[in-house]
């Protein structure tokens, strides 16, 4: 077999259906790039590795674009990928692929496929996500059920720690400087709780007895449908965060959750957890989850 021959002429073909059919330029990339992967690895096998440097030199000529040889070993990885994987996704780019290519871990591939196509993630999206190592933040039940393809709760998908930004580099040196921080961009922070998770108010007002407190955050999730008390803390967890959050979880249940809501969760965030305390909770309506900056 001519493999340059074969794979000039897909290239080529490719150029000319992104050219004259823009909606099947998708399907024709992943296409394309599946079979010049196959045939670039089939070519290494008879010609050695080396053969990737040289079909780069000849088609950069024949055909007037370059493809260098980071492109075609790309090409080739994408191969050897659809291989491993079950079928592809139409909804996926190949450039969504190529950020995939660099992950050994069959499941870890699977999952952020998964959340790309569920979210319709751009390519910029996804790859913040895989920096900020979304899915190594996933506890081990979760993962198996995600293997599994079982059903998740609200609790499965919140990730640990939660990432929180802090382009300034400000020193956290309170409750009130942390909950700032993550006021600046809540859209961030409700998709790293995970799914439904929508705002209602921070520094949330609630009179016990005769005392005013104040909810950090009081969030709602659509798709569990429930509240959710969000307090905030720069310390290691300590005993009397369940208390305090328990009692503001019981209030929200006697005042403000309708008949056909499920009963609120509590998240602790804090600097540094305490599994000790935490396995003597006996409320398991009350999450504790380390934060980090980026």
């Amino acid at each position: 077999m001519n493999y340059y021959k074969e794979i000039k002429n897909e290239l080529i073909n490719n150029e000319i259906t992104k050219r004259v059919k823009d909606y099947s330029k998708n399907r024709s990339d992943l296409t394309t790039y599946y079979n010049v992967g196959k045939l670039l690895s089939e070519a290494g096998k008879h010609y050695g590795e080396g053969i990737i440097k040289e079909y780069s030199r000849r088609l950069t000529q024949d055909i007037g674009i370059k493809y260098d040889v980071s492109s075609l070993n790309k090409m080739k990885k994408f191969y050897l990928l659809n291989l491993k994987l079950a079928t592809l996704s139409p909804k996926l780019s190949y450039s969504h692929y190529v950020e995939l290519l660099s992950k050994d871990n069959l499941d870890e591939i699977n999952y952020y496929i998964m959340v790309a196509e569920q979210k319709n993630l751009s390519v910029r999206q996804l790859r913040e996500r895989i920096k900020n190592k979304e899915y190594e933040r996933l506890d081990d039940i979760t993962r198996e059920k995600l293997i599994a393809k079982e059903e998740t709760t609200l609790a499965d998908l919140i990730k640990n720690p939660i990432v929180i930004k802090n382009s300034n580099n400000r020193e956290i040196i309170s409750e009130k400087v942390l909950q700032q921080l993550i006021l600046e961009d809540i859209p961030s922070f409700l998709k790293e709780l995970g799914d439904g998770f929508t705002f209602v108010e921070n520094e949330y007002k609630i009179k016990i007895g005769n005392t005013y407190n104040y909810i950090d955050l009081l969030l709602y999730n659509i798709k569990f449908n429930c509240y959710v008390v969000v307090e905030l803390k720069v310390t290691e967890l300590k005993k009397e965060h369940i208390g305090q959050i328990e009692v503001y979880m019981n209030y929200i249940d006697k005042n403000l959750r309708e008949i056909n809501q499920d009963k609120t969760i509590g998240i602790i965030i804090c600097k540094k957890d305490n599994k000790f305390i935490m396995e003597y909770c006996s409320d398991k309506r009350i999450l504790s989850k380390e934060y980090k900056f980026v």
